[in-house]
């Protein structure tokens, strides 16, 4: 294991590079985390061998890494989300989270039952930590801000913030075939209790909490919005609440969170609009009834303050809401815990990790498993086929299937599979940063390009 002041100065100095060269490395063809997997490769066993990171002894603390770095990534794609939750718009998400991740777990338990020889148990334990895509490394196919309203990155956003959540219910099934977990003689306590209320309270508690608390900053607050809260306090708050009852009533935590943060952001947008339109509202004379606009007579203190604010560039409208004003200090958290993260599964990797077994699940994943969830859970949809191939392709792993797989280690996985289930996940999430990190800036700005020709055309 790596010591401390080397750990420090291996990480600092990372984000140092990243920091002083980011304008740069923005044009590259790359994603960052290739950056962070190759300093990783460089100083663990694979080349240099400063560091080793062993995942099976330091499953405990690389849980709760995986864990908070999941929750922080899904509260900043639930805030980020342009639409509140309604059917037409979420239909496609949705589909993605639950019909295109059983079919892509059910293929990839087959894949290990019949090329692995693996127990059923462990197939579909294999399938559920491998199905979820990644809300941690795909922010480059995701929303960039709250009023991105690309259909796109709108439903890759949604999709990895929901089925982090709807993977742990098949989590489970696995472990209860594995005997570690209870499921009922016929299954029906896994189906009532891990699927049916995990997922049901998960996503009310979620939309009760965020719209609770957004409610509750808007009355402490006041009408002006001129009270000043620690937002990102509050996130942080909002994240740790929910999950700690989501853990308490078994509820699923990670929809919770994400359902939180949707609902503290839309609930806020809806208040802030309802305060414009009160002050943009003209009052009528009392005598003739004739609307005229409201003047606010300002003191001389409020004058110099407000053209104080003009100059400055800042608005003088109503507060930020707490979910935006937020945001930047989750995306922060982020790309911390996504540096450390990626640099730690660098250090997890031999030579010798690499094999065909391992390669093979992993194309298989990228182009069978992932496409055909796809191409099923869009069907009857509209989108086009370029739609459904962009989305087939951009199912980034990562996080949160290191997540899952700590978490099945921390609960009784056997060592040998355990084993074999750290080389295989480790090869899937390295292969996935490399061939979806090389290709997503050019589909992307290929995409860009063919949306702005038909734009110049019209104009």
């Amino acid at each position: 294991m790596i010591s401390d002041p080397l750990w420090f100065l291996l990480v600092g100095g990372l984000l140092l590079f990243m920091g002083l060269t980011s304008s740069r490395l923005k044009r590259l063809p790359v994603t960052s985390a290739i950056i962070y997997l190759s300093a990783g490769l460089l100083v663990g066993p694979t080349v240099l061998n400063l560091f080793h990171f062993n995942p099976l002894k330091e499953s405990a603390l690389l849980e709760v890494l995986t864990e908070i770095a999941v929750l922080i990534s899904l509260f900043s794609a639930g805030v980020k989300m342009p639409a509140p939750v309604n059917v037409k718009r979420w239909r496609t998400p949705v589909l993605l989270a639950s019909v295109s991740m059983m079919v892509s777990i059910a293929l990839v338990a087959a894949f290990a039952y019949y090329v692995f020889h693996l127990p059923l148990g462990a197939c579909v334990l294999l399938g559920a930590i491998l199905a979820p895509t990644d809300p941690v490394l795909a922010t480059d196919v995701q929303i960039r801000h709250p009023g991105d309203h690309d259909q796109l990155r709108f439903t890759l956003t949604c999709e990895a913030g929901i089925n982090d959540g709807s993977a742990f219910p098949f989590v489970m099934l696995g472990m209860g075939l594995l005997g570690l977990h209870e499921v009922g003689e016929t299954g029906m306590d896994w189906v009532w209790l891990d699927v049916v209320w995990a997922t049901l309270s998960g996503i009310v508690l979620g939309l009760v909490s965020g719209t609770l608390l957004a409610r509750l900053i808007w009355k402490i607050r006041g009408g002006q919005q001129s009270r000043d809260l620690m937002d990102d306090f509050l996130g942080l708050g909002l994240i740790g609440v929910v999950y700690g009852i989501s853990v308490l009533i078994n509820a699923g935590g990670f929809l919770a969170v994400f359902f939180a943060a949707v609902a503290l952001h839309q609930t806020e947008l809806k208040l802030a609009s309802v305060i414009r339109h009160k002050q943009q509202r003209p009052k009528p004379m009392p005598a003739t009834g004739i609307a005229l606009p409201e003047v606010k007579i300002l003191s001389v203190a409020d004058a110099d303050k407000k053209g104080e604010l003009e100059e400055t560039g800042k608005s003088t409208d109503p507060a930020d809401t707490v979910s935006e004003s937020s945001l930047v200090f989750k995306e922060h958290l982020e790309r911390l815990s996504e540096v450390i993260l990626i640099l730690l599964v660098g250090g997890m990797l031999f030579l010798n990790s690499w094999s065909w077994r391992a390669v093979g699940l992993a194309f298989f994943l990228f182009l069978v498993a992932r496409p055909a969830g796809v191409l099923l859970g869009m069907l009857g949809s509209g989108s086009s086929w370029r739609m459904r191939g962009l989305t087939g392709w951009f199912g980034v792993r990562g996080i949160g299937s290191l997540y899952y797989l700590m978490y099945a280690i921390q609960h009784g996985l056997p060592e040998p599979l355990a084993l074999q289930f750290i080389q295989l996940t480790l090869i899937v999430i390295t292969l996935s940063i490399v061939v979806h990190g090389i290709s997503v800036k050019p589909l992307m700005n290929i995409v860009w390009r063919r949306r702005r020709l038909p734009e110049k055309a019209v104009q």
